[in-house]
């Protein structure tokens, strides 16, 4: 008996170009919805929440389609999420990207997005990860190259599973430019990457493959 392909939801907010998403996710076996409809978007089995560009203006598109409800909603009901780029930095607390009108994060986890001190930035290019020990995302592609385009990112990591009621610790993968940031995490039904997977070839689709792998 076959399986119906996973149903995912790409947000779509404002935030740029998403039709590389679809594509992709088409490509590793979803049924994919572009759409910002709240129905859909809570229903699915998987939202994809993309992002480019200003981190608060990210934030305020989210808010015009009742986006932080919708995130927030999934996670405390365990359906799965991925963010990537701007995607996954609205997961955290803040941002310290100048805007006019600044807003916070979603606060998700712990953590403030921050300029990368390097010589040369935005980070644009292909770069090496250091894969959190027994990622799902990056199985088979751990000593891949992914696609970085930013200049902004959470440099250090604060949530850690201790305590009479811990759980299964975030699995936190890493990259560097200028600084060691976060590249990716994934905690329990929310995931994110910092990287374009779209936009990174084959190791970009085994990953996507692996994450919608995961709503079956």
């Amino acid at each position: 008996m076959t399986l119906p392909a996973p149903r995912v939801v790409v947000l779509d907010y404002g935030s740029g170009n998403v039709r590389s998403a679809v594509r992709a996710l088409e490509r590793v076996g979803a049924a994919v919805e572009l759409t910002a409809e709240p129905h859909a978007a809570l229903e699915c089995d998987g939202l994809f929440v993309p992002g480019v560009g200003n981190f608060h203006a990210c934030m305020a598109g989210l808010a015009a389609v009742l986006g932080p409800r919708i995130i927030e909603r999934r996670v405390a009901g365990g359906r799965p999420v991925l963010g990537v780029c701007v995607g996954m930095q609205v997961m955290f607390d803040g941002s310290s990207e100048p805007s006019d009108t600044p807003r916070e994060g979603l606060g998700e986890w712990p953590g403030t997005v921050e300029r990368l001190p390097a010589e040369i930035v935005p980070h644009m290019g292909w770069s090496e990860v250091e894969a959190g020990p027994g990622s799902r995302l990056f199985k088979g592609v751990e000593q891949e190259r992914f696609y970085f385009v930013h200049s902004y990112a959470v440099q250090s990591w604060t949530l850690d599973a201790t305590g009479a009621f811990a759980v299964v610790a975030p699995t936190v993968t890493w990259a560097e430019h200028g600084a060691r940031f976060v590249a990716a995490v994934e905690n329990g039904p929310l995931s994110a990457t910092q990287f374009h997977p779209e936009k990174s070839g084959d190791a970009g689709l085994q990953l996507l493959e692996n994450w919608v792998a995961g709503l079956r």
